[in-house]
């Protein structure tokens, strides 16, 4: 059954934009909702405390053992296992919450935990649970207090704690880090375009004037960090959008390609055929067989 892709913003009426939920009762009492498709404005660092469960990401599906933290981007749709009971707690929070300076910013940008140049960042927990139990619960105890002037301050500080201790144990468990530079700081400049524009600018020129380097330059740059060109770059993001409408909405395959900047739907046809090696149709029907 095709269902459409559901967008949510962040809770109203809190007292900021920051949460911390409890899994078990996050899952009862929107089973629903987190189950399907969905995606969220907001970021979400997910720790499964028990269960075994496969938690699918934009068409990938994770294997969760207990113990694993799960760091994932604003707007990256996922959903919640429906048969394989788990607990645990999730943390929630906005741009708004966490960017107090441009450093801030530059921080969540450029972490290894939230950046979708590779797949999702997960770390297991193992010795270090004291350690994560401990900054969890100064946070809940926080979040009890009365709301002051300090309180936004203190919770973004833990959280950027939380942040580099999770950065330090992911390093420790197999990623291959993308060295910081002028190289990374083009292909973020270009990522962040890209995310912009996709729909109606899919010319690497467009996106090398965008940031004011050449094609040769942008080109130097997503070679050397990712082994990719910058159409490649283009194409994949564009394609990720097209299985993300054709998996998880009703829309037609015309209106897809027509909200993806194809004029003719024998193009969007044809540019899909030639990434995936499949038709729009076909791949439908595929990740929509139940």
């Amino acid at each position: 059954m095709i269902t459409n892709i559901k967008k949510y913003s962040f809770k109203e009426g809190l007292p900021q934009e920051f949460e911390i939920v409890e899994l078990a009762g996050f899952y009862e009492g929107f089973k629903k909702i987190i189950t399907a498709a969905h995606r969220a404005s907001f970021y979400h660092i997910i720790w499964f405390q028990k269960g075994n469960p496969t938690h699918s990401v934009d068409f990938i599906p994770i294997n969760i053992k207990p113990n694993t933290i799960l760091f994932l981007n604003k707007d990256t749709i996922h959903h919640f296992d429906s048969k394989n009971p788990f607990d645990g707690r999730a943390i929630l929070f906005t741009d708004s919450f966490f960017c107090k300076t441009d450093a801030d910013h530059k921080f969540l940008r450029d972490t290894i935990l939230f950046n979708n140049l590779f797949p999702v960042s997960q770390i297991k927990v193992g010795h270090q649970e004291s350690l994560f139990e401990s900054v969890f619960q100064l946070m809940t105890n926080e979040l009890l207090n009365a709301k002051d002037s300090s309180q936004d301050e203190i919770l973004q500080n833990l959280l950027h704690n939380l942040l580099l201790i999770s950065e330090r144990g992911r390093r420790k468990q197999n990623i291959t880090e993308l060295k910081k530079g002028l190289d990374l700081d083009y292909v973020m400049l270009f990522k962040d375009a890209l995310d912009a524009n996709y729909k109606s600018k899919k010319q690497v020129s467009f996106y090398a004037e965008k940031i004011l380097i050449t094609e040769k330059r942008l080109n130097q740059a997503t070679t050397k960090l990712l082994s990719k060109t910058p159409k490649e770059f283009i194409d994949d993001r564009v394609m990720l959008e097209a299985k993300r409408l054709l998996a998880h909405t009703a829309e037609t395959i015309k209106a897809i390609g027509f909200d993806l900047g194809f004029d003719e739907p024998t193009n969007f046809i044809k540019y899909f055929r030639k990434h995936s090696h499949s038709t729009p149709a076909e791949f439908r029907k595929k990740n929509n067989q139940d």
